[in-house]
């Protein structure tokens, strides 16, 4: 497990390149005036009344009210210890003559909520929760960042409670500072939920005790070289230090174990738990007609169960179609819709998915799932439902109008296989791309053109960008499909609709890609689309995939 100093470990920023008067500003030394510059916050907050003063507040003392806002004060030191370099003293104390006050005021809002005061002795960052405070702090970290320190007011909630970036690293595999790395950029424009797919056809890359085969074969390969290679995956220990990560960001990991299809690499280890598949998706499903595969999946969630604090566990249920043919055929399958009164195989799918929901809820959990679940009508109250499938608003529509909370995620605009400009040939395009504006609108233009009644958007848990990685296999790629749009989404979950202005976002992404630039982040860069030219995408032996294909 990682120490407290380990968690807080800040990344680089852009810090270094501050002008000699915003260093006087954060040393408490300046009191003229200064322009104020504009608001360069990402998300834009719900008020940003920063004045044109400067703010000679000291920086190098943090005093916080509330014990349980210990973690956010040690957070808050190591960022501007960083930033500054020098020594910041933390105490917690009821007030504070000069410095960072960190506190909680339940009337605040929400727990994500916070108010950030800025005068000429205290910066007073007041949050609804300690998220709130959190949040909070970036706010005040982007500000020092850009050097635009000034005496005022910023107060802010989010949109959505729900503001996720979901990796897939079973087709390809990252690593755990590669991970780090994008929770830090997650963390710093407030998004808040980490949604880890880890096991598919290709890789299962989450180390099971009960079952070490997962990883000692079905970890080996990738979706460029399938099977071949060493085992890459994820040690128990390496999951415990990501997911404490992760928490003192405020950032909720859900990992995803993909049944009943997708399936392949589980199969790889253990033959046994076959439900067979196509020419195309071979072994592509686990066998719902035998009893070994309940008892070996409710054990595997077990051990994921205990790893992952999250609410929630994803069980896929996406695609069983590639590999449901065999079913109709097999034995065992048969028998099993014999004894269940199961009218089809798409029955004995559903029946799987109510057994596994039921295994979930046991460790006090909830099922999360690809929208196809919608078909085996779960229970609403016990269920969280991802709607993927953009040319399918019909799905989505059912899913609000019964009730489901919903993350919306849909390939068009927020799946960052697909390529964000015109002139890239490495990546998904489906009657058009993603590019950066299309994400950041997202959802406001889309709501009425998909026919949501108002009074169900309160269903809509929030919004997800999704990085698929069949074409996605070096760190340098993974840059450049995430960034810059996680900005975007990021100010597309927190930020109410009326507030949105693209060309606002334009501005403020400027202080953004200095950030970047300092983290030798490899962005595609909108401004000048040539400066980091496209990296070439992955390839499979001799496979030609088209740009265009249809899942």
């Amino acid at each position: 497990m990682p120490t407290i100093a380990e968690r807080h470990t800040i990344i680089p920023s852009v810090i270094m390149k501050k002008t000699l008067v915003t260093i006087l500003l954060l040393a408490g030394l300046s009191h003229t005036t200064a322009f104020a510059q504009e608001n360069t916050v990402i998300p834009r907050p719900a008020h940003y009344g920063l004045t044109t003063t400067p703010c000679p507040a000291q920086t190098n003392i943090i005093g916080y009210t509330d014990k349980t806002l210990a973690d956010e004060a040690a957070f808050l030191k190591a960022a501007l210890e960083q930033r500054q370099g020098k020594n910041v003293k933390v105490k917690q104390t009821s007030s504070l003559k000069r410095g960072i006050m960190l506190s909680i005021d339940r009337k605040t809002g929400g727990k994500e909520a916070y108010r950030l005061e800025m005068t000429d002795k205290v910066i007073r960052l007041t949050g609804g929760g300690e998220a709130g405070v959190f949040r909070a702090m970036q706010t005040l970290l982007q500000t020092l960042d850009a050097g635009s320190l000034h005496t005022g007011t910023i107060t802010d909630a989010p949109r959505y409670a729900w503001r996720g970036i979901m990796l897939d690293e079973a087709r390809h595999f990252f690593g755990k500072e590669k991970v780090k790395q994008i929770l830090d950029a997650m963390a710093y424009y407030k998004l808040n939920k980490f949604h880890w797919h880890l096991t598919d056809e290709t890789g299962w890359r989450l180390e099971i005790k009960q079952y070490p085969k997962l990883t000692s074969v079905g970890a080996c390969g990738n979706w460029s070289t399938p099977g071949q290679g060493a085992a890459q995956y994820y040690t128990q220990e390496d999951v415990a230090e990501i997911v404490a990560y992760a928490a003192a960001r405020h950032i909720d990991i859900i990992p995803e174990i993909d049944m009943p299809g997708h399936a392949t690499a589980a199969v790889r280890a253990y033959p046994q738990l076959s439900g067979g598949g196509t020419p195309a998706h071979p072994d592509f499903t686990f066998h719902v007609g035998r009893e070994a595969t309940y008892t070996f999946l409710t054990n595997v969630l077990r051990e994921v169960a205990t790893l992952f604090p999250s609410q929630y566990i994803h069980l896929g249920g996406d695609e069983v179609s590639f590999g449901i043919k065999a079913w109709k055929t097999d034995p065992e399958v048969k028998e099993l819709m014999r004894r269940e009164g199961l009218a089809d195989v798409k029955a004995a799918e559903h029946y799987f998915m109510r057994r596994m929901a039921d295994s979930v809820r046991t460790m006090g959990k909830t099922m999360a799932g690809w929208d196809e679940m919608l078909a085996g009508q779960p229970d609403t109250a016990k269920t969280l439902i991802m709607w993927w499938r953009h040319d399918r608003p019909a799905e989505l529509r059912r899913a609000l109008n019964d009730g489901y909370p919903t993350v919306l995620c849909p390939r068009r605009p927020l799946y960052f296989d697909f390529i964000q400009h015109a002139s890239h040939k490495w990546g998904r395009v489906w009657n058009g791309f993603c590019p950066l504006e299309d994400v950041y609108n997202f959802p406001d233009k889309d709501l009425e053109t998909w026919g949501i009644d108002t009074g169900r958007e309160k269903f809509i848990a929030g919004v997800q960008a999704n990085v698929w990685t069949e074409r996605i296999h070096t760190p340098q790629r993974l840059d450049f499909m995430l960034f810059p749009r996680l900005c975007a989404v990021a100010e597309a979950g927190w930020t109410q609709a009326a507030q949105k202005d693209y060309s606002s976002f334009s501005r403020r992404m400027e202080a953004a890609y200095e950030y970047m630039d300092s983290l030798d982040i490899y962005y595609f860069d909108p401004r000048r689309p040539d400066r980091h030219p496209e990296p070439a995408g992955a390839v499979q032996g001799q496979k030609d995939i088209p740009m265009d294909f249809r899942d």
